[in-house]
């Protein structure tokens, strides 16, 4: 009975009213039953472009930052995992298109970001890009929120301690417990990150993984047993007015 009646109200009244639901009662309606979920699965549909619409910066809609996210409820996901403005340095600040941080050029200072949501569960994949100079020193990776997220000096204040495991883009080398694990990726004479390029991080719960890719090429895993904690993207960086973006994807495709 509750599958026939939903079924006769029409598409475009549906349109209305799912437009102004919170999310969290959209996930509700989509277990009403087969028609409403079926409809709500059209992540291009007019209900995710109203969403995003009103939650998403209209400069972040416009620029090519969202590439990645083709969807209109990919790019919705996307803004709610993006950069935390109440969890990092405070020499740090969110700039308006929600997605990017800028550190402020403060000296002997080395500051660093989270994401809003952490993962404990799945698998999960997120693009940084670095849209401004790297420094003497460049992070990326993940962190618990045991982790600092600013000290004196410029070092390598991700991966400084046990609860945070990072990639330094200026020297390709991973750091975990305040030591250097090694070379990353593990290539001879492996070619540096240059600015803009997209790193895709690839942290795999299930399996107690972090990797990396980088112009779609897989670079390997770079850490393994990572511990049972919510686990959350974040960066360091050291250089003055330089600018990092995190966009979301979701799970990683195979293959």
């Amino acid at each position: 009975m509750v599958d026939l009646i939903a079924s006769m109200i029409k598409h475009n009244v549906l349109e209305v009213i799912f437009s102004y639901l919170d999310l969290s009662d959209l996930r509700n309606c989509a277990l009403v039953c087969r028609s409403w979920n079926n409809f709500l699965d059209d992540e291009n549909s007019d209900v995710w472009r109203s969403h995003c619409i009103r939650k998403l910066p209209e400069e972040a809609l416009k620029s090519d930052l969202l590439s990645s996210v083709p969807t209109y409820k990919m790019k919705l996901r996307a803004f709610y995992h993006a950069w935390n403005p109440n969890d990092c340095s405070r020499n740090v600040y969110i700039k308006p298109n929600g997605f990017t941080l800028h550190r402020n050029p403060v000296a002997q200072s080395t500051d660093a970001s989270r994401g809003k949501i952490g993962f404990r569960q799945g698998r999960h994949t997120w693009e940084v890009i670095w849209e401004g100079p790297l420094g003497t020193v460049a992070v990326v990776g993940i962190s618990t929120k045991e982790a600092a997220l600013q000290c004196h000096g410029y070092v390598a204040l991700l991966g400084s301690d046990d609860q945070s495991w990072g990639w330094n883009l200026v020297e390709n080398h991973l750091l975990h417990n305040g030591d250097a694990q090694g070379g990353y990726p593990l290539l001879n004479n492996a070619p540096k990150y240059q600015v803009g390029e997209r790193i895709r991080v690839i942290l795999d719960c299930d399996d107690n993984t972090l990797s990396f890719e980088k112009n779609y090429e897989f670079l390997g895993v770079a850490f393994r047993g990572l511990p049972d904690k919510k686990l959350y993207p974040t960066v360091s960086a050291v250089y003055g007015n330089t600018e990092v973006s995190m966009v979301y994807l979701g799970p990683p495709l195979d293959g």
